[in-house]
């Protein structure tokens, strides 16, 4: 098969559009040609050299989010055929013994994820326990289902099973233009919480506009505490949704009203923040929320609510722009320079 795939870290002149073996399912896993995998800021982070995974290893195919066609089943697997249409779930957490990728699934430890410490997207073919693997409905397509696992399973996990967000409370959401906040964005509103959007650039702003968020920030060019206050009256913000870190991490602090919470699940701008002051934490009683990875039955129902909010238009599988795989070195640069809305994905 084919797969685009590097042997040390560098620019992207280490990938390569290469022949490499096809993956041979064990009794209790699928093999899924893949119709679409989509970009995460991961792919780059780790072809760069700049952050590797736990278990990470060389040569390396990335791409964590895949759908596409059943084309081969494990001896012990029943619910699945030839021709299915799927979306995988790439954490290996849960994973039954029968399977090839069983035994990674430390979700504080060497957790194995497709895509990101072992063989994932960036390929014709991909190995993937069948237990992973979920329905797509008609009404969805394999390139909207490529947009959802990474950033809504990480979005849904840090909004509501780490920061407990609710109806009639207001979130701010930073870098509105990332898939994890186009997820965000519209999840936050199908709870009925009031949503506040930064993004780098006034198109950006628009676009977060434009799938729900109530009002919008260039956070490049306005002053993100200032705007909070002036939004909510004076309070601040019941809860920060927070994957930039350094840039915005004081103003998200200083943003946030009494017993606010800051729900951090990346650091894209950097892995150091100032708090700004310490008394200002504890005398307002803020608290700061690292979110974990999300758990293996995470992913069926916010599945389903995705399928549903797609089939009913509430939701929108945003996709800025697809790439053959062979062109994978120019998709990652444009996820680089920032310059997209949603998702870029690589097809095949």
């Amino acid at each position: 098969m084919k797969a685009m795939l590097y042997r040390a870290s560098g620019g992207p002149e280490v990938l390569e559009y290469t022949d490499v073996d096809d993956p041979v399912p064990g009794d209790g896993d699928v093999v899924v040609a893949v119709a679409a995998t989509a970009l995460n800021r991961l792919d780059v982070l780790q072809r760069n050299g700049w952050y590797h995974m736990p278990g990470f290893a060389y040569p390396h195919i990335a791409g964590m989010d895949i759908a596409g066609v059943v084309s081969e089943v494990g001896a012990a697997v029943s619910e699945w055929r030839p021709g299915d249409r799927v979306v995988v779930d790439p954490s290996m957490a849960g994973v039954a013994d029968n399977s090839k990728l069983a035994g990674m699934g430390d979700l504080y430890g060497e957790l194995g994820i497709l895509g990101a410490t072992l063989d994932g997207g960036y390929a014709t073919r991909c190995l993937a326990p069948a237990s992973h693997c979920y329905r797509v409905p008609d009404h969805v397509s394999l390139e909207q289902a490529a947009t959802f696992p990474t950033v809504w399973l990480t979005a849904g996990h840090a909004l509501f099973a780490t920061g407990g967000l609710s109806a009639g409370e207001t979130v701010m959401i930073h870098a509105a233009g990332s898939g994890v906040s186009v997820a965000g964005i519209q999840l936050a509103k199908h709870v009925g919480a009031t949503v506040l959007a930064t993004a780098g650039t006034d198109a950006k702003c628009e676009q977060a506009s434009a799938i729900g968020a109530d009002q919008v920030l260039n956070n490049r060019t306005g002053d993100v505490t200032a705007w909070a206050m002036e939004a909510t009256g004076g309070r601040g913000v019941d809860m920060v949704f927070d994957h930039v870190g350094t840039a915005l991490f004081t103003q998200s602090l200083f943003s946030l009203a009494i017993g606010g919470r800051l729900v951090n699940c990346g650091n894209a701008s950097g892995d150091t923040a100032a708090i700004g002051s310490l008394g200002h934490l504890f005398h307002n009683g803020l608290r700061i929320m690292g979110s974990d990875p999300y758990r293996p039955d995470e992913m069926g129902p916010l599945w389903d609510t995705f399928c549903a909010g797609v089939g009913s238009g509430e939701f929108s599988a945003v996709i800025d722009s697809e790439f053959p795989l062979a062109e994978a070195a120019a998709a990652q640069q444009k996820m680089l320079d920032s310059d997209f809305f949603g998702k870029i994905l690589l097809k095949p």
